[in-house]
């Protein structure tokens, strides 16, 4: 079966089964995170007490671990739900946002992926060169980084941690050891809405928690959001803003037909990130 067809699958798979995806994730875009997941199909739940999260894991199809608000509790939930997920069999998702920022989050992400390595690492790659421990270019939690350097840092560090390594940028660069795709949907209005990567992790944890392989999943799951990025801003009318465009993007994610997916999604396959 080609990369395409497993992507079109993936996205019907969501329909059809309505996966459950646990999110730990940061009080910012929890709300957008968990309307992206309804949108797309799949049912959200966002527990984040130790006390319960290991139960609700066990009932989840896949889990997300997004590092935008941590603190020390909330680390130690993922790592009680990341292991309870590993028994299972259920992917993990790791968004280290921000993760170059602070001593604190570089070490909360060092311990979640030796302690419950992940299926799929997304980030952008500020985030990605932080990892690998080269300089980077960043504004709070936010990349200014940009580049021919993406295809190459997601090899890196794919084949350095053995997962799924996605950077999200002008062009979503998904690297599976040296297997690499590159897709180009998307517009540039989604750097100027808070939530759009972890939206993307939500996406991408809905196709996983479907069924799909955690390569075919992330691409499935970032080709949906960049494709009804597309869409939105196309629906806009000259006095139409950032606003607007939000709301129409979970409308064209909400509306997306395996059709619109097939005819539109842009992307290519690559050897060794070049």
């Amino acid at each position: 079966m080609g990369l395409l067809q497993e992507v079109i699958e993936a996205a019907l798979a969501v329909r059809k089964s309505a996966p459950l995806i646990h999110h730990i994730t940061n009080y910012v875009t929890a709300n957008d995170s968990a309307n992206i997941t309804l949108a797309i199909g799949a049912s959200p739940v966002m527990a984040g007490d130790p006390d319960e999260v290991a139960e609700v894991t066990a009932r989840s199809s896949a889990l997300v671990l997004n590092l935008g608000t941590p603190n020390p509790r909330s680390i130690a939930a993922m790592v009680i739900a990341g292991k309870k997920a590993r028994e299972r069999a259920i992917p993990i998702i790791v968004d280290p946002v921000g993760v170059g920022a602070t001593a604190f989050r570089k070490a909360a992400f060092e311990q979640l992926v030796h302690e419950v390595p992940p299926a799929v690492i997304r980030g952008n790659l500020s985030e990605v060169k932080a990892i690998l421990g080269l300089p980077v270019i960043a504004k709070g939690v936010d990349s200014t980084e940009t580049g021919g350097d993406a295809g190459a840092n997601a090899v890196a560090l794919s084949q350095q941690l053995g997962c799924v390594v996605a950077v999200t940028g002008q062009v979503d660069v998904i690297a599976d050891g040296d297997r690499v795709c590159r897709l180009q949907n998307g517009h540039p209005w989604l750097t100027h809405m808070t939530g759009a990567g972890c939206m993307a992790a939500s996406l991408v944890a809905s196709c996983c928690g479907a069924g799909a392989s955690p390569f075919a999943g992330t691409v499935a799951g970032l080709g949906i959001l960049g494709v009804a990025a597309e869409v939105a801003h196309s629906s806009l009318k000259p006095d139409e803003g950032i606003g607007t465009f939000r709301m129409r993007l979970f409308d064209a994610v909400f509306q997306l037909t395996a059709a619109t997916l097939e005819r539109t999604i842009r992307f290519s396959e690559v050897k060794g990130g070049r």
